[in-house]
């Protein structure tokens, strides 16, 4: 069982125990073992991770080499043909069929799915129309633009109400409009509806506008899971201070004491490396004997993307 943010114990979204997987001699999943809770997660890592193999694992579609685990309660190796209605996949290819109308095309996505015809059809015009599509609905799906099959792939992925949605590189080719519209259909999906969904991208980007926890894999292995805050490291020595008043004598009495200062474009705030003997007293002492008052002196938080860094060493 996995804690929960609110101290409650919930059952795994996904857990794996050794999986590992090769392809010929190529090992692509090096004895992956890790445990997910339900929510919003991001996939990253660099091309050739491991991540579209890893999400392949978890909808069914291959067999581990050795090792397993279960996705939603289901186990990989026994019972990958319970998941086909229990999860959605949104692939990076196209994997839309020419000629073929919108409203169709999701509807099939239901039927395979395991629904009845009227009621697959029912629902994609009900998906398609959440998704802004319902004006297009009758247009071939080759006619539609990037950023329409894009959406229409997401409708497919939803067309069965999933618990779980698989989302591979849902963002590519879009412009920054694009972008950000479908960034906020996916944190609405999460955050309101509750669905539980494994977004896998290199765009870390993506990943902090979503998600709350991340998987973090390099080269066939896994080298961070968990709640992005939590992973985050705290600089012991790095601080963002912040202050009301003319701070100029300020900033330079904290350089004349040793401090590093990061100047920053916001006014009135600065981010400092302090010296390892320094106590934090002394910002107020020196914020006193100059007349300013001290806001905020909060320690800095590495984000996301230093994180990254950090865990595969680069």
């Amino acid at each position: 069982m996995i804690e929960s943010s609110t101290g409650s114990s919930l059952s795994p979204l996904v857990e794996l125990n050794g999986l590992s997987h090769f392809y010929g001699k190529f090992q692509a999943m090096k004895e992956v073992s890790f445990a997910v809770a339900p929510g919003a997660i991001g996939l990253v890592g660099q091309n050739g991770a491991g991540k579209s193999t890893l999400l392949k694992l978890l909808l069914g579609l291959m067999r581990p080499t050795s090792g397993g685990g279960s996705v939603l309660g289901c186990d990989l190796v026994r019972e990958q043909h319970l998941l086909r209605g229990r999860i959605g996949f949104m692939p990076e290819a196209e994997s839309l069929i020419p000629g073929v109308r919108g409203v169709d095309l999701v509807a099939l996505a239901g039927e395979l799915s395991g629904m009845p015809r009227q009621q697959a059809l029912r629902r994609a015009h009900e998906v398609l129309s959440y998704l802004e599509l319902d004006e297009v609905r009758y247009r071939k799906c080759d006619e539609y633009s990037v950023g329409m099959k894009q959406r229409l792939k997401l409708a497919a992925a939803l067309v069965h109400d999933p618990q779980l949605l698989l989302l591979d590189e849902p963002t590519a080719g879009l412009d920054p409009q694009g972008r950000d519209s479908m960034l906020r259909l996916l944190h609405a999906i999460a955050s309101r509806h509750g669905k539980s969904l494994i977004l896998s991208t290199h765009l870390l980007g993506d990943i902090d506008r979503v998600c709350e926890q991340v998987i973090i894999v390099d080269r066939g292995s896994i080298l961070g899971v968990g709640r992005i805050g939590d992973l985050r490291q705290h600089w012991r020595n790095r601080f963002r201070v912040r202050w009301r008043g003319e701070g100029t004598p300020f900033v330079q009495s904290l350089r004349d004491a040793g401090v590093a200062i990061e100047e920053s474009p916001r006014p009135e705030q600065v981010l400092v490396d302090v010296p390892a003997d320094w106590n934090n007293g002394r910002f107020f002492e020196l914020a006193s004997q100059h007349g300013v008052t001290l806001s905020d002196v909060v320690p800095e938080e590495e984000d996301l993307q230093q994180l990254y860094h950090r865990l595969i060493g680069s």
